[in-house]
């Protein structure tokens, strides 16, 4: 097989697995800080469980995503030298900033976090608990600003096929990165808040933690539910400003392959690359015209427009459709959930049955939409790394043979498999048994009031 194709589903396997954790922790970080606030201002024990709880959540997810992320790295220099070569002065040091971050910040103040309560004093804690929620929304700004740089270049010149950079400000603030930032943290929420939905559901079918799993419960479709709107609007202007940037993107994800006013919004299709045409159509006429442009007999552009230059068209156009599936099936469980939830009083004997499986049932949904929407955006970007600039196949590693990839591809697929099986297991286990999770931590936190009395008692 095409070495090439090997090096891009092995990266593709890499960040597929990846996104699942950052995804999460980047909007749990502020959410535990919530729960934290609310423990301080009740002291209701029920926030201070659920703040323990869910910090365990964070921590194991937190884990998977920087092992995975350094072996994200390593793939730049096995599989993609070029691209390090000739952008190495843009992506470096953005890289290298997201690493210190990461570690200065998130898993510096995570210890803190997890084992200082009860040892250190309340303010401090919640500092700490600070610090890590804002250490993973930085974490994401940088890697953000490096994916829409290679989306929407700017800010930089080309010297001897080698980038360099004009201005930070240009290459960070780039055209695409307000819209892709703040769709991703949109993502980050509504994954992490039907997470945390799911797993409480879960927790209340089996009768487990029954004061702390209602509140989170009611957090996570509260917040669902005010999200989801912002999200689709947000994703209204991301498309547009994708229409301008990247126009074939939205026209392989739309299935148009001839340029036209007042395209049709293919509901249902089967593109066909080779042929270069659509089978099976079921279009609603002018709608994505209208959508796009915001004018009925607005101009989408055809894949035909680019020739040799455009990304393939079936994967984007299902991709799309299941990101915007899953988006509004979100929107619908959230809203019928939080308002079934306030008619029950959100008391556990009251909430619906049905809602909870239901609920439970999607507790990783939010997974499905958020990969889904990524590929859109990386395949999207294709056959560049850097739109328009740097094409893929110019950076790939010539020098690693074809069986040599295929075999760390498997081994990689093997593996995330196996820890995605032992991840969704564990949580399993924690929604099922919460007092085993939280116990040890009520233990030392004692023992450090003890230890703090009794030093004090010493130095007096």
């Amino acid at each position: 097989m095409d070495p090439l194709i090997l090096a891009r589903a092995q990266f593709a396997a890499n960040i597929t697995f990846h996104i699942l954790f950052p995804t999460i922790t980047i909007a749990l970080g502020w959410l535990l800080l919530f729960f934290r606030w609310r423990w301080l201002r009740t002291h209701d024990g029920a926030w201070l469980a659920a703040y323990r709880f869910w910090t365990k959540v964070f921590a194991l997810s937190f884990a998977l995503g920087v092992v995975s992320g350094i072996t994200m790295s390593f793939q730049f220099g096995t599989n993609w030298p070029g691209f390090m070569e000739k952008a190495g002065n843009v992506a470096g040091p953005l890289l290298g900033y997201e690493v210190l971050t990461a570690f200065f910040l998130e898993a510096g103040f995570l210890g803190v976090m997890l084992f200082g309560h009860g040892r250190v004093s309340e303010r401090i804690h919640m500092m700490a608990s600070f610090f890590v929620a804002f250490g993973t929304t930085v974490s994401a700004f940088w890697i953000l600003a490096l994916n829409s740089w290679m989306q929407t270049p700017a800010g930089h010149e080309v010297i001897d096929g080698v980038f360099h950079v004009k201005s930070w400000a240009e290459v960070l603030f780039n055209p695409s990165f307000p819209y892709r930032f703040t769709h991703m943290l949109l993502a980050s929420a509504l994954t992490c808040t039907f997470l945390m939905a799911g797993l409480s559901a879960w927790q209340l079918l089996r009768g487990q933690a029954e004061r702390s799993a209602p509140k989170v419960l009611r957090v996570g479709l509260t917040v669902a539910a005010l999200l989801i709107p912002v999200q689709i609007f947000v994703g209204d202007l991301h498309g547009l400003n994708t229409l301008h940037h990247q126009p074939q993107k939205i026209a392989a994800m739309e299935g148009v392959w001839e340029t036209e006013k007042g395209a049709p919004l293919l509901l249902f299709a089967v593109p066909d690359d080779k042929a270069r045409t659509n089978h099976f159509e079921i279009a609603i006429p002018k709608m994505a015209s209208l959508i796009l442009t915001h004018d009925a007999d607005g101009e989408i552009k055809g894949l035909n427009d680019f020739p040799d230059a455009h990304p393939p068209a079936a994967p984007l156009f299902f991709a799309f459709r299941v990101m915007v599936g899953v988006g509004m099936l979100m929107l619908l469980v959230s809203w019928a959930g939080w308002w079934m939830g306030r008619r029950a009083g959100w008391a556990p004997q009251r909430l619906s049955r049905g809602l909870l499986w239901v609920l439970a049932g999607m507790t990783f949904s939010g997974w499905i939409a958020t990969v889904a929407g990524w590929y859109v955006t990386e395949i999207g970007r294709q056959p560049f790394i850097v739109y328009g600039l740097l094409r893929t196949a110019d950076v790939a590693a010539t020098n690693v043979p074809s069986s040599m990839i295929a075999l760390s591809l498997a081994l990689y697929v093997t593996l995330y498999l196996a820890l995605i099986v032992a991840y969704v297991s564990v949580l399993k286990y924690m929604a099922e048994k919460p007092e085993d999770v939280i116990q040890p931590d009520a233990l030392e936190q004692a023992k450090g009031r003890a230890a703090a009395a009794l030093a004090k008692g010493s130095a007096t």
